[in-house]
């Protein structure tokens, strides 16, 4: 049996999963200020990763992220749920945002908040819990 040319579904998804990431850490960091944030963009970053196992097989994307996406999605969950209870610490209640600005050489002044550990939290249980969902359905003979 011929084996299929799949050349162009390949370089159009390596092109697409790049476009994808820069597309979820944009909305990661916009998250803050504007609709976005840990949850959506760890969904999109979890779309670019399936997009990648529907090209190419699941073994050869497991080789280029030898990463246990179980160990992510609870590392994702204690530090959410870390950030919320440091609050309680200092006597506020659970999930208190803390805030300030510092100024960086060449961002200048920037705000900086516990708002963004709790969405990198976030956005790591996600993707953690979506890959691991995506590749136990995709092991399943």
């Amino acid at each position: 049996m011929k084996e299929p040319n799949d050349v162009i579904i390949r370089s159009v998804t390596k092109v697409a999963v790049v476009i994808i990431f820069t597309f979820a850490i944009n909305l990661f960091v916009s998250g803050h200020h504007q609709p976005g944030g840990g949850f959506i963009g760890g969904l999109a970053f979890t779309s670019a990763i399936l997009l990648l196992f529907l090209t190419f097989d699941l073994e050869t994307v497991r080789s280029k992220f030898p990463v246990d996406f179980k160990v992510v999605a609870a590392s994702g969950v204690l530090i959410a749920v870390l950030t919320g209870a440091g609050s309680m610490i200092l006597d506020m209640p659970f999930l208190t945002q803390a805030f300030g600005h510092i100024d960086l050489p060449v961002f200048g002044q920037t705000e900086i908040a516990t708002a963004v550990l709790f969405d990198v939290g976030v956005a790591l249980a996600v993707i953690g819990t979506g890959l691991t969902i995506i590749m136990s359905i995709g092991d399943d003979r």
